[in-house]
């Protein structure tokens, strides 16, 4: 490989040599297509060099982002792991609030149930001896009718 590489360099170096009056030596055609191959090369790796940076530019604003973006997650997931156990939390002192609650509305209404039930007995006690008493004092009534009749005459 180097001894090529050392005859191609001698054979660049020597002159090229017209054969005719426009025409170029095969040698010297070599050489030409080696430099327009190496201008080639290096335009398509300076090319390739370019979008190279680019990509890792990108990649690295990527990963930075996604760092940031990661960090970001994990900060709002504690922050909502801390919310459901609040919440949790309350729900729990709300559920025995809520049971407390039930159990004296069930209290209260078998309480209301007794009353209503002994208001409903006082209620009949009541019309009884009402009208039995209304009875009385239309009896008395009709009794002071009579024994003011009676005393009238004589």
């Amino acid at each position: 490989m180097k001894k090529s590489c050392i005859v191609l360099l001698a054979v660049a170096a020597l002159p090229a040599r017209v054969v005719s009056g426009s025409e170029v030596s095969p040698i010297g055609k070599v050489i030409q297509l080696i430099s327009d191959f190496q201008a080639k090369v290096i335009k398509e790796g300076e090319e390739a060099q370019k979008v190279y940076s680019e990509f890792s530019e990108w990649c690295e604003d990527r990963a930075r982002n996604l760092a940031h973006e990661i960090k970001n997650g994990k900060a709002e997931v504690q922050s909502l792991e801390a919310a459901i156990a609040e919440e949790e939390a309350t729900t729990s002192t709300l559920t025995a609030k809520v049971d407390d609650l039930a159990a004296s509305i069930a209290t209260d209404e078998a309480d209301l149930k007794a009353a209503t039930h002994i208001r409903e007995k006082e209620h009949k006690d009541f019309v009884g001896e009402e009208a039995e008493l209304v009875e009385t004092v239309d009896m008395l009534d009709r009794a002071v009718g009579i024994l003011e009749r009676e005393m009238a005459k004589g």
